[in-house]
Parts: C-alpha cells; structure tokens; sequence
C-alpha cells in the first residue's frame, strides 16, 4: 500500500493535481494537495522630488517631548471605579479652579461594593481632572492635579 500512496504523491506532483483518491476494497483515502502560500510584494516608488504643487515636509531632527503636566497629582490608592460627586445628579466634590483643604474629599473609589474617599494630601487648587467620573481607574492613576 505504501508504493501506492507514493507513486500516487509522484503523479499528484508530476501532473499538478490538487486531489486524488486511492480505492483499494471498500477502503478509500483522498489526499488533498495544500496551496502553497505565496508572498506577496508591494513595492513603492518613493522620489526625491515633491509632487507638483506639495510641499516638502521634513521631520524635526529632534523628538517632541510631550511637556510634563504641572501640579502634583493625587493619585488613586487601589483599583476601582472614580467617581467624583457623591451621588448621580450630585454636584462634583471640586471643579477645575477651585481651592481645596488637605484632607477634604475630592473623589470616591468604589471597590468590591465599598466607596472609599479620596482626600486631598495638600492645600491648594485643582488645576485639572484627569480621571472621569466612572472611569475604571489602576493602582497610582492619576485622578487630579493640584497646584
């Protein structure tokens, strides 16, 4: 049976037959010829000159550095839920401007079903919210700036 089955691999190959099927009895068996995967290539003409009409554009030859954000941030003490009002339809705990107390609540974390408070560390003002109210939020996220 084994000559049969490589004689039939050699006719498969020699005439480009995708499909064959040996019968022998009652038994069959279909071999099945796999498509080889072909790559494809794409080439690009990339000129020197700029089309008519276009400008050239060049890169800077140095990277923009994002400017780091001022204040100092309060950051959430687990993971969670943010939430910064306490209730839905409640006015926010503080806004962008306004000043805050050290330890005056300025957000919740829901975690496993309990809302823990989030007090400011420091007096000052909020210069920016950075997390929204129900933003799953990680471990050391940032929620505010405060300046």
């Amino acid at each position: 049976m084994k000559e049969r089955i490589d004689a039939l691999a050699a006719l498969m190959a020699e005439f480009g037959v995708a499909e064959a099927t040996l019968r022998e009895g009652d038994e069959s068996v279909t071999f099945r010829k796999r498509p080889k995967a072909t790559a494809v290539r794409r080439t690009a003409e990339v000129s020197d000159e700029p089309e008519e009409g276009q400008p050239f554009l060049f890169a800077s030859a140095e990277p923009a550095v994002p400017e780091a954000p001022k204040g100092t941030p309060i950051t959430s003490p687990m993971n969670g839920i943010f939430y910064n009002a306490p209730s839905p339809g409640s006015p926010p705990f503080v806004k962008e401007g306004d000043t805050v107390q050290a330890g005056q609540t300025v957000g919740l974390i829901e975690a496993m079903k309990v809302f823990n408070e989030i007090p400011s560390p420091l007096n000052g003002t909020v210069l920016k919210s950075v997390a929204a109210t129900g933003e799953v939020v990680e471990l050391g996220a940032t929620l505010l700036l405060i300046g």
